[in-house]
C-alpha cells in the first residue's frame, strides 16, 4: 500500500459518513504563542473546539502536517519521528464516544482489514478531576474486545491536552497494534516502550477545558478529536519493521546512499534515519507558506538545531557540499502533489539549507578550535569538566557524544554526570521561561487577546499600504499584553514609515469600523481581494474578516466587533527576525 492510497482510503471513509475535508494548516501556528509548531491535528481547530462555528459544519476530516521535538532523542528507532502526518476526524458538538469508537473500529478492521485480535485499547483510569472512562471501555467491549485487551491508565497516558497552558482537553482512548514481538517482561502492556505495542490512533473526547488556575471545567459542547498516525499505519499495512521502510522514506534513503557513497546498513542505520527524519522535517518547515528560516530564536532555533545535527552526521560520512539541499529536493518531489507549497517554495528550501551549511561549517571549525583548546589544557586527571563540555554544547551545538568522541581520541573522559546536571538546569530554566512566554494561544478568548487579533489585521494592511504588496505575514504571537508580528521585508523599516503605519491603524480605530465576518469559498475570497494563507483545496470554505476601507483577511478568529474597542495602537519595537523577515511588537489601549 502506498501513502497516497492510505490517505485516500481514510479521507473517503469519513466523507462517506458525512464529514467534510479540510486542508492541512501551516506548521507554524496562527496567532498562537502557546507552542512553536503545530503539534497535533486538533491544534488549528482550537477556536472551533471552543464553540466557534466552522464554515464546513460539524463533521470534519483531514491529514495534518505536525512537528514535535519532545521525542527527538528517540528518532532512529522503528516508529518515532520529528515531522509526521496526523490523519484526523472531528465532531464539533455532533457525535461522541459511541459513534467515534465504532467508526475507528470499522476503519481498522473492515477497511484496512487489521485482525481484531492484534488491536489493544487503553482508556482513562480517572482521578480527582474526572471520573474513570467506563463509557469508552463499554463501547469497546460491545464491539467484541475482551477485558484482556483493555487497559486503564492515569492522565499521563490517557488524557489529551491542553496543547498550551490552557484550553480544551479530555480523556482519550488510545488504539495499539500488537507487533507480535515477545513481551519484554511479565508486566509488558500497551504503556510499555519496548516496541511490542505501537500506538496508532487516539480518540480524544474533549469535554473539559483547563483554565489559568489549573481547574478542569466541563465544556458546554462536547467534541471529538482523533489522530491516526499515517507513517505508523503505513508500516503496518506493508508489513515492514519500521516507518523508514515505507515509500515516504525509501527514496530519501536511496538518495543519501547515492550522495555519500555509503550503504544503509546496521552500522549506519541510526545516522541514516536521523538524516532522513530531520531533513524531511526541515524541508517542511522551510517549505511552509510562513517561510521560517534558521535563526537563534523560536521556530528558527529548532530548525537550525535539526539542520546542524544532520550536517554533523553527513560530515562523518564525508558527504560533498550541498548534500542537504539535494536530499531535500527528493522530499519535495515525493510530497509536492499532496503539499503543493513545497514545490512553490523549492528555491527557498534549497537556498536556506545551502546557506546554513556554509554558516555551520565555519561555526564547527571555530568550535573544534575551542574544543582542542579545552583538551590541550587538561592535566593528569584526564577529565574534561562539565562546564567546558556544556559550553561546547550550548555555544557551538556540540552534542555530548560528539565531545566524548573528541576526548576519547586523546584518552580523556568527560564529566557526563556534571554535564547532565547542567543540561537539566538549562531545561528547567527554558521551561520556566516558556511558561511565561507561551501564555495565551488560540484557546485564549480574553477581551484583550481578541482585540489584539484584530490589531494584527490592521497592522498587516497598514504595512502593505506603506511598504508595498510584497509584504506578507510570516507569523504572529499574541498574548494578553502585546502582539508580535513577523512579515516579509528585506530592510529595516524607517521611523517615518513606522509612524505612518501607526497612524493608519489609529485612524481605523478612531473611525470605529464594524468587523464583518462572512463565509465563502477560497476562490470567492481571492476574487474579493482577501489576503491570508490560502488553502490548495478547491471549493473549501473559509471565514473572511472585513474592516471596510482597511482590511480583508482570511482568519479563524476571534475578533473584536468594532475597531473602536482597541482604543489606540502603539508600535513598541521593529527588529530583524531572520533573513528577509522583520518583526514588530505593539500594544493597544491603556498599554499603548
Amino acid at each position: 500500500m502506498t501513502s497516497h492510497e492510505l490517505r485516500d482510503m481514510y479521507i473517503n471513509f469519513f466523507l462517506e459518513r458525512d464529514h467534510k475535508q479540510i486542508s492541512s494548516a501551516s506548521l507554524i501556528p496562527e496567532n498562537d504563542p502557546s507552542v512553536l509548531f503545530t503539534t497535533a491535528g486538533m491544534h488549528p481547530l482550537v477556536p472551533y473546539l471552543l464553540g466557534e462555528k466552522h464554515p464546513l459544519g460539524k463533521r470534519l476530516v483531514d491529514f495534518q502536517k505536525c512537528l514535535r521535538t519532545g521525542d527527538i532523542d528517540e528518532v532512529g528507532d522503528a516508529s518515532h519521528l520529528t515531522f509526521f502526518e496526523m490523519m484526523g476526524n472531528w465532531s464539533l458538538g455532533d457525535y461522541f464516544k459511541q459513534e467515534s469508537i465504532s467508526m475507528s473500529h470499522e476503519f481498522l478492521t473492515t477497511v484496512l482489514k487489521i485482525p481484531q485480535e492484534k488491536i489493544y485499547i487503553s482508556v482513562f483510569a480517572g482521578d480527582e478531576s474526572a471520573p474513570r472512562d467506563e463509557e469508552s471501555a463499554g463501547v469497546w467491549k460491545s464491539l467484541g474486545y475482551p477485558e484482556s485487551h483493555i487497559f486503564y491508565y492515569e492522565k499521563k497516558e490517557n488524557w489529551w491536552g491542553p496543547i498550551g497552558l490552557t484550553g480544551p482537553c479530555g480523556p482519550d482512548s488510545e488504539i495499539f497494534f500488537d507487533t507480535g514481538k515477545e513481551k519484554c517482561s511479565e508486566g509488558c502492556d500497551p504503556a510499555c516502550s519496548c516496541g511490542k505495542y505501537v500506538e496508532i490512533w487516539n480518540n480524544v473526547f474533549m469535554e473539559y477545558t483547563k483554565d489559568a488556575d489549573g481547574n478542569y471545567n466541563r465544556m458546554p459542547v462536547r467534541n471529538v478529536d482523533t489522530g491516526l498516525g499515517l507513517e505508523r499505519v503505513l508500516a503496518i499495512m506493508n508489513n515492514v519493521p519500521t516507518v523508514f521502510d515505507t515509500d515516504l522514506f525509501t527514496p530519501i534513503i536511496k538518495k543519501i546512499e547515492e550522495l555519500t557513497g555509503t550503504k544503509y546498513s546496521e552500522e549506519t542505520l541510526h545516522q541514516y534515519r536521523v538524516i532522513a527524519d530531520h531533513l524531511r522535517a526541515a524541508t517542511f518547515v522551510l517549505g511552509d507558506n510562513k517561510a521560517v528560516s534558521p535563526s537563534n530564536v523560536d521556530q528558527g532555533y529548532i530548525l537550525r538545531r535539526i539542520i546542524r545535527r544532520v550536517y554533523r552526521y553527513l560530515s562523518q560520512m564525508d558527504a560533498p557540499s550541498n548534500t542537504m539541499s539535494k536530499i531535500a529536493t527528493v522530499v519535495i518531489d515525493n510530497y509536492s502533489d499532496v503539499f503543493p507549497e513545497l514545490d512553490r517554495n523549492r528555491e527557498f528550501v534549497t537556498t536556506q539549507l545551502d546557506h546554513e551549511e556554509s554558516v555551520f561549517s565555519r561555526t564547527l571549525e571555530q568550535g573544534l578550535k575551542i574544543a582542542n583548546k579545552y583538551l590541550d589544557k587538561i592535566g593528569l586527571e584526564k577529565l574534561l569538566c562539565a562546564d567546558d563540555a556544556f559550553k561546547l554544547y550550548d555555544t557551538f551545538g556540540f552534542p555530548l557524544e560528539f565531545t566524548q568522541e573528541l576526548a576519547e581520541e586523546r584518552g580523556i573522559t568527560v564529566d557526563t554526570a556534571g554535564f547532565r546536571d547542567l543540561f537539566a538546569a538549562h531545561q528547567e530554566k527554558s521551561r520556566l521561561g516558556a511558561a511565561q512566554k507561551f501564555k495565551g494561544g488560540l484557546a485564549d478568548h480574553s477581551e484583550e487577546t481578541t482585540k489584539l487579533h484584530t490589531a494584527t489585521h490592521l497592522l498587516n494592511a497598514a504595512l502593505r499600504k506603506v511598504l508595498g504588496d510584497s509584504v506578507y505575514q510570516r507569523g504572529s504571537n499574541i498574548n494578553p499584553e502585546r502582539l508580535r508580528f513577523d512579515f516579509s521585508f528585506n530592510r529595516k523599516v524607517t521611523p517615518a514609515e513606522l509612524a505612518e503605519v501607526e497612524s493608519i491603524v489609529n485612524k481605523a480605530i478612531q473611525d470605529g469600523v464594524d468587523i464583518i465576518c462572512r463565509e465563502m469559498t477560497v476562490d470567492e475570497a481571492k476574487a474579493e481581494g482577501a489576503i491570508g494563507v490560502f488553502t490548495d483545496k478547491y471549493g473549501e470554505r473559509v471565514k473572511v474578516y472585513s474592516i471596510e476601507g482597511y482590511s480583508k483577511e482570511i482568519c479563524g478568529g476571534p475578533h473584536a466587533a468594532n475597531t473602536g474597542e482597541l482604543v489606540s495602537f502603539k508600535i513598541q519595537q521593529e527588529t530583524a527576525s531572520s533573513a528577509g523577515v522583520r518583526r514588530i511588537k505593539a500594544c493597544i489601549g491603556s498599554q499603548a
